[in-house]
Order: C-alpha cells, then sequence, then structure tokens
C-alpha cells in the first residue's frame, strides 16, 4: 500500500537542486523586504516622542556596531499592577506616555491591555524583561517593572559607536521613536546634544 505522502516526496525529490536554492532565496528576500515594509510603516505613519536615554553598566560594551540604549521608561513601578497575576511568564505591555514641560515623554501608568489615550499621550508596547515577574511560579507583575521595547539597540557606522557610547553615559543621548497607535515604535533619530546625528530614511 502506497502512503499517500509518497507521491509528494517522489515530487520534491525531482525538482532539481538548483529551484530549490532559488526557491529558499527568494523567500528569504521576501520576509527581509516584509521587515523593511514595516519598519517604514511605523517610522512613516507614527507619532514622534523624544525619549532620554540612561547611562548602561560599562560591562555592557559597545557589541559589534551598535550602542546599546536604556531609558527612563526602562524601569517603571508597577502602580495598581504590583503583585497581581500575569497572564504569562513575559507579557507585552502597555505604558502610557506624555510629555514634560521640556518635551521629553515620561512614563504616565503601565498597564497590561490596551487603554485609551488622548493627544498629546501615547501609548507605547513592550515586553516584560525575562525574569522580571514575582511569586511562584513567577507569574505576577514585580513592584518594578523591566520593560524592553524593542528601541534597546541602534547600529551605527563603524568607529562611531565609542561617541554615542560617551554621550549616552553622560545623558546627552536622546532618541526620537515612532509609535503606531497600535503601540509598536521603532527608532526614528538619534539627537545628540539636542541636535540630530542619525535619522532613519522612512519613504
Amino acid at each position: 500500500m502506497i502512503k499517500p505522502a509518497a507521491p509528494l516526496i517522489a515530487l520534491w525529490q525531482r525538482i532539481p537542486k538548483a529551484v530549490l536554492f532559488g526557491v529558499a532565496i527568494l523567500v528569504q528576500c521576501a520576509l527581509l523586504i516584509l521587515m523593511v515594509a514595516d519598519r517604514m510603516q511605523i517610522l512613516r505613519g507614527g507619532t514622534e516622542v523624544t525619549l532620554q536615554t540612561q547611562p548602561v553598566d560599562p560591562r555592557d560594551l559597545l557589541r559589534g556596531d551598535y550602542v546599546v540604549l536604556r531609558y527612563d521608561i526602562s524601569q517603571l513601578p508597577a502602580g495598581a499592577l504590583a503583585g497581581q497575576p500575569a497572564a504569562e511568564r513575559n507579557p507585552v505591555m502597555f505604558v502610557k506616555l506624555a510629555p514634560n514641560a521640556s518635551g521629553l515623554y515620561e512614563a504616565v501608568s503601565v498597564h497590561a491591555e490596551p487603554v485609551p489615550v488622548t493627544a498629546p499621550e501615547v501609548l507605547i508596547r513592550g515586553r516584560l524583561a525575562y525574569g522580571a515577574s514575582c511569586g511562584s511560579p513567577r507569574r505576577a507583575f514585580c513592584d518594578k517593572l523591566t520593560i524592553h521595547y524593542g528601541l534597546e539597540s541602534y547600529f551605527v557606522p563603524e568607529g562611531e559607536g565609542r561617541k554615542l557610547e560617551q554621550a549616552r553615559n553622560q545623558q546627552k543621548l536622546r532618541v526620537v521613536a515612532s509609535v503606531l497607535p497600535s503601540g509598536r515604535a521603532a527608532i526614528k533619530r538619534l539627537l545628540l546634544d539636542g541636535q540630530p546625528v542619525y535619522d532613519e530614511p522612512w519613504y
């Protein structure tokens, strides 16, 4: 008795390896194009928010050609979420941001679900860092939450990372991020002493 999958296996084996290789390359290119298009959508359609960076432990050095970034909004008090059960070990989080008097966006509140915001407020989406949940079996929110937003690294031209690291640790580096209504965000621009030094193309 011939198994139903046998004809498919035979057909697969008859396809030249060069064709299979070409298809694999096309799939990878398509995925890369989709990733770039998705990032362009965030940069083009999102609301700009300026975030203050924070110093990073000196042991966490420049890795290759990118700078490690941490923000004022990277670690936040849990507020009403403290001690409450989390849906998973590292759940998606939503942080309501609002600009202060100097135009920097600061955290207003932290939520486990999306909440309404009113302009100029923005809701940014992140994920609770691994190991940042409490209780047994670590399914509750700690008093302080470490949240990653996908904005924690930025690729720079070779040899220029050290200058940005020093500026970051002196708190002279700020990041302009673009945030969609869904909360997804991407780095749009770096500011050094208030002046743009790197600007992501979005067209």
